[in-house]
Order: C-alpha cells, then sequence, then structure tokens
C-alpha cells in the first residue's frame, strides 16, 4: 500500500486555547471545506468530541455521492488531535492537528495527513490525475476560510 503525506501549517493569531474550539466544532468543518463537495455532517449535534467519537459525513467526489465516517483517536486539547477514516474514500486516512504555541502569543497549527488510495494500480493512477489536486485544492480552501474565519485581530 503507497501511503501519501499531505502537510499544511497555518500561523494564526491567537493562543491555542482560543484556536481549538473552533476545531473541535465538527459542525466548523462543513464551513471550511470547498463547496464543491457539498460536504455535511450527518451526526445529530452536538456531538461531544474525545476518543472514540465517531462522526458521519456526506459528500460529492465528482458527482459521486460518498458516505465517510471518522473516529477521533486521540483527544488533547488545546494541543492537538487525530481523526481516522473508518469508512469511506480512502484505504488509509489518518489525519493530525495539532496546536503549538508560536512564541509571540499566536497559534501554529499543523496538519498531517497520512493517506493511501483503494484499487491499486488504479488508485495510483486517480492520485496522480486528480485526487493529490483535490486534496490540495480542499487544504487551500480551508486555510484561507480559517485565515477569514479565525482572524482575531479585527475590531
Amino acid at each position: 500500500m503507497r501511503v501519501h503525506v499531505l502537510e499544511r501549517e497555518q500561523r494564526i493569531a491567537a493562543p491555542p486555547a482560543e484556536v481549538f474550539p473552533f476545531f473541535e466544532d465538527a459542525g466548523n468543518l462543513e464551513a471550511i471545506t470547498p463547496p464543491f463537495l457539498g460536504f455535511r455532517v450527518v451526526t445529530p449535534r452536538p456531538i461531544e468530541m474525545g476518543p472514540g467519537a465517531l462522526i458521519d459525513y456526506r459528500l460529492r467526489l465528482h458527482g459521486v455521492p460518498v458516505r465517510w465516517r471518522t473516529r477521533i483517536e486521540a483527544f488533547d486539547p488545546p494541543h492537538a488531535f487525530v481523526d481516522v477514516q473508518l469508512s469511506g474514500p480512502y484505504r488509509l486516512w489518518h489525519h493530525t492537528h495539532v496546536f503549538e504555541p508560536d512564541g509571540r502569543g499566536g497559534t501554529l497549527m499543523r496538519d498531517r495527513v497520512r493517506y493511501a488510495l483503494p484499487f491499486g494500480p488504479l488508485g495510483a493512477i486517480a492520485h496522480v490525475l486528480f485526487v493529490r489536486r483535490d486534496l490540495r485544492r480542499i487544504f487551500d480552501f480551508r486555510q484561507e476560510t480559517v485565515a477569514r474565519r479565525l482572524d482575531f485581530n479585527r475590531s
């Protein structure tokens, strides 16, 4: 199984204790996911976040409806949490979210996604043709939206 890694880093002008609550609210994932995915959290809310929490989503990947279920594997507010796919479009999805003080009163937020695709050689072709690009677009959108929504310096 070929495992790919996507890493992103973003500075937010507020300490982790103020940033983390936004990300622990699974409903906010809808707001930071690009509209082209039609992404919806279908687990009834409020969702109690913590180790073992299950979250179900529905989305569309290139027009194909997809159901996705993740489990929170680790939860250490306001420092980190990890979600893993139990069922969905990937063979492996392991997403680590880390929130560290940036030394200037803000937060350095890091995402590290380890993922693998199903379907062997066909999955490898799909990765080259569109999966890698799609994930970059999704995380670009996320970064831009987070920067706007968590601009704690606005008056």
